[in-house]
């Protein structure tokens, strides 16, 4: 059998310092060097901006491997680096064996005539990315558009050098991240023995499936260091498949046809659930195994299906036969130094993803092909992918070497996660298309005029060299029957001026920044509307526990130093306070701000996502900006850098939800309320209407049974304001919208007759009483006066069933503390600590 050591014990240096210091493998420079105490921590208020000298300086990473006989003896030693980070010459023994260049690809090497009996030293020398990329930018000779890199900070003037490194784009800054150039052995290291036939890789290719039966083969790539007679054996769920085989000496492909009856479908969130396979390859020789691989894969048929209709053409994916209202958010790295990332933290991502009723995340061209584990929690949990490439908001090289180096990694990629059912879509870039917007002159971001004619035309034709020939053409030869879309947003590949994103043509994905960028209104959401919203978003702070984490009591102003330090986004600080004004009441202080900061955010997405999902089918995809921190900041995720659920993510989860209620008020004054169902079933249920004063007081009350059609989107009731309201003072009225099916509320929503601004609340006493029986993990809150936005807070850590919500009195809401638990799970009954209960009128002047 094929035997491996991981590669441990590693220390690390800088290459023009003599002392050698323990290091962590995989791990990076910047954590090194934390945990020796040599820098302090890079996330706490400005030393992000004193760290920037460790890019520039090389430095080397030192192991030694103890190799008995029996390994020396064997026919092949393969030195396997599954990441190295970026610029990496290798040595064994002082022998260079191996050049890396490219952070997304494994790195393979034969070492069987550089190793020996006994000790053995492997060195690897990580070069400066900002030293060599100099040189890359001085061969160019031309500088390239990339406004995330933030050159400045890092001391290069305007030289924008993200665009040479085969590097995760956001170690170079972005509008919500630091600037953190990483070097370092960021995935295992190992090595690997063989003198046998060996097999490297499992493919299970779906050629047809249905619930009557799965036609797959299996393709098993197999290394053969000798000719060799023996059966390859597929087995899977108690079932057989094998045959006789004669190898030669290297490397080949094998394919086993397979058949499976009635299999179990894999299905996203929602809509069944994500049965899984194992199956198992294996080499036997005379019944004895010599080899074998285990793969594990969902069975089902995903398409993208873009068909011509009245208002354009289509866009949404299909899933099994069934088309699939996509709702998620965009995911970004989970930390500057991603090997800090642990399995638990990807778990609580991805049950919170699932918590909150998303089928699909977003994998962002600006951070990494993500670890294995996000792709088998996404199949675990139902969640498809929107697998982003690694490039965003640039321009890149066309030469012979980079585009190669590009080919090697994604044909890498794709085999690495053609397996896993979760993917769904391979994009090949984030925003460049509609950035350069070659075929419109006056459109775009402005870069394509600092350009020559011929100048643009070079960095055009290189740009569609790589998305619209290498990259699909990958796509198609490795990834069977998932669709490639070559930048987002993108209206359609016409090659004219119909090619680019617009929000009202009708057809492709939209990215929508009106609201925020452009300082248009929330209303403006409701307006426009694509057939696929692939990004929107609005900023809000984290709560203050986190805040505190990187700032002092001192620090605790919109301008200070480390609050402009830890909002990337130029203009963020003043956006927030200039649509808070707009829209909510007065904080009365700094940390009354960043709670209002998240109600203002969860207002605006809830109108956004409420818009979409209203608008169905024409509209089949809601994928807010963002789900996730790479460190604690003020941004666009819903769930911040430690995990912590914002009012944003709380609000998703109710407006995710299966079945759904959306109020509007026309401009004629009608109350219209619609109901959304994204379930396979009829859904029969009691429709009631309550208008209640902030005092509990009724004033009107209805209720009528409707019956909503699987799949759909309807307007179910529309009440003139005047009938409503009748007498009561519409700035102090509150309209309760509730569904029941059997006494089981399915969702309710609320609706106001006046802005937060000019509403005059009361100060409520809200009650919280544990619920018998439940040993201290659940409660209930009345309220004797209406409580805007009830914020629940914990001593420990954790989520509560619901949070930010509005209680209106004689409506006592129950609610749930679910403890963060560990890898395995993630959120478990709990009992929360001391509980601070607060509601809007607590932090407002």
């Amino acid at each position: 059998m094929n035997q491996q050591i991981v590669l441990s014990n590693w220390k690390f240096k800088a290459y023009d310092e003599a002392v050698w210091l323990q290091a962590q493998v995989p791990g990076s420079v910047h954590t090194d060097l934390l945990r020796h105490g040599i820098i302090n921590d890079p996330f706490y208020g400005v030393n992000e901006h004193e760290l920037q000298w460790i890019d520039k300086k090389d430095w080397e990473y030192e192991a030694t491997i103890t190799l008995s006989e029996s390994w020396t003896g064997m026919r092949h030693l393969q030195l396997v680096f599954e990441g190295l980070d970026t610029y990496a010459d290798v040595y064994v023994n002082e022998q260079p064996v191996l050049s890396a260049d490219n952070m997304f690809r494994a790195w393979r090497v034969d070492v069987k005539d550089y190793v020996h009996a006994g000790d053995n030293k492997v060195r690897v020398v990580f070069h400066s990315p900002i030293n060599r990329d100099l040189g890359s930018l001085h061969k160019q000779g031309m500088e390239m558009p990339a406004p995330n890199d933030q050159s400045e900070l890092g001391g290069l003037e305007d030289h924008k050098l993200s665009v040479f490194a085969r590097k995760a784009p956001y170690h170079y800054g972005w509008d919500w991240g630091p600037r953190f150039v990483t070097c370092g052995i960021w995935r295992e290291a190992r090595l690997e023995g063989w003198s046998a036939p060996k097999i490297t890789g499992l493919y299970i290719r779906q050629n047809q499936i249905s619930e009557q039966a799965a036609d797959l083969t299996a393709e098993i790539e197999i290394h053969t260091p000798v000719d060799w007679t023996g059966r390859l054996q597929i087995t899977s769920d108690g079932k057989v498949w094998d045959r006789e085989v004669t190898l030669s000496s290297s490397s080949q492909i094998i394919e086993l046809d397979m058949q499976i009856s009635k299999p179990e479908l894999w299905w996203c969130r929602g809509l069944g659930e994500p049965s899984m396979y194992t199956f198992k390859a294996e080499l036997l020789e005379q019944d004895h195994p010599v080899s074998e691989k285990q793969v594990k894969t969902g069975l089902r048929t995903i398409r993208l299906v873009r068909e011509r209709d009245q208002a354009g053409a289509s866009f949404y994916f299909e899933l099994n036969g069934v088309p699939v209202f996509a709702k998620g958010a965009n995911h970004i790295p989970n930390d500057s130094f991603i090997p800090e990332v642990t399995n638990e933290r990807y778990r609580h991502e991805i049950a919170t993803a699932a918590a909150s009723h998303m089928n699909m995340l977003r994998v962002w061209g600006g951070g990494i092909y993500e670890e294995d584990i996000f792709y088998e929690l996404c199949d675990e949990y139902g969640i498809l992918v929107w697998q982003d490439f690694m490039f965003a908001c640039s321009m890149y090289p066309g030469d012979e070497a980079f585009l190669h180096n590009v080919s090697m990694e994604a044909e890498y990629n794709i085999r690495r996660l053609r397996n896993h059912p979760c993917i769904a879509l391979w994009c090949g870039n984030n925003e460049i298309d509609s950035a350069w917007a070659h075929y419109i002159e006056e459109s775009g971001w402005g870069w394509k005029q600092n350009y020559d004619r011929n100048q643009r035309e070079k960095l055009w034709t290189d740009y569609e060299t790589l998305f619209h020939r290498i990259l699909p053409e990958t796509v198609s030869r490795l990834a069977h029957n998932i669709a490639y879309w070559p930048s987002s947003p993108l209206r359609s590949l016409s090659r004219d001026e119909n090619q680019h994103a617009n929000t009202l043509s009708g057809e492709g994905d939209i990215h929508y920044w009106g609201v925020w960028h452009s300082v248009e209104p929330f209303d403006n959401y409701n307006s426009y509307i694509g057939r696929f919203m692939s990004e929107y978003g609005f900023q809000s702070f984290p709560e203050l526990k986190s805040v505190l984490s990187y700032a002092p009591e001192e620090q605790l102003e919109l301008e200070s130093d480390i609050m402009l330090a830890h909002q990337k986004n130029g203009s963020g600080n003043r956006l927030i306070k200039e649509y808070m004004e707009q829209y909510l009441p007065d904080p009365k202080d700094f940390k009354s701000f960043l709670y209002m900061s998240q109600v203002l955010q969860a207002q605006a997405i809830k109108t956004a996502i409420e818009a979409h999902r209203r608008n169905k089918p024409y509209c089949m995809g809601t994928l807010y900006w963002q789900m996730n921190d790479c460190w604690p900041v003020a941004s666009w995720a819903g769930m911040d850098y430690y995990g912590r659920w914002k009012a944003l993510q709380y609000t998703v989860q109710r407006s995710y939800r299966d079945i759904m209620l959306s109020v509007l008020e026309s401009p004629e004054g009608e109350i219209i309320v619609y109901a959304v169902n994204d379930l396979r079933e009829q859904v029969s249920a009691r429709l009631r209407l309550q208008l209640f004063d902030f005092h509990g007081r009724v004033w009107y009350e209805g209720d009528e049974t409707i019956v909503l059609e699987p799949d759909s989107s309807v307007q179910i009731k529309t009440v003139s304001r005047e009938s409503l309201l009748q007498s009561s003072d519409p700035q102090q009225s509150v309209l309760l919208i509730s569904l029941e099916r059997e006494h089981e509320l399915l969702t309710s929503n609320i609706f106001y007759f006046a802005g937060f601004r000019d509403i005059e609340l009361p100060q409520p006493r809200i009650t919280i009483r544990e619920v018998p029986g439940t040993k201290g993990t659940s409660f209930t809150l009345e309220s004797d006066s209406l409580a805007r936005q009830v914020w629940l807070s914990a001593q420990e850590e954790g989520i509560f069933s619901d949070n930010f919500f509005d209680l209106i009195p004689g409506v006592p809401m129950t609610i749930q503390f679910y403890q963060r638990s560990n890898e395995e799970r993630p959120f478990v009954e709990g009992i929360p600590g001391d509980v601070t209960v607060r509601s809007m009128v607590d932090f407002i002047k």
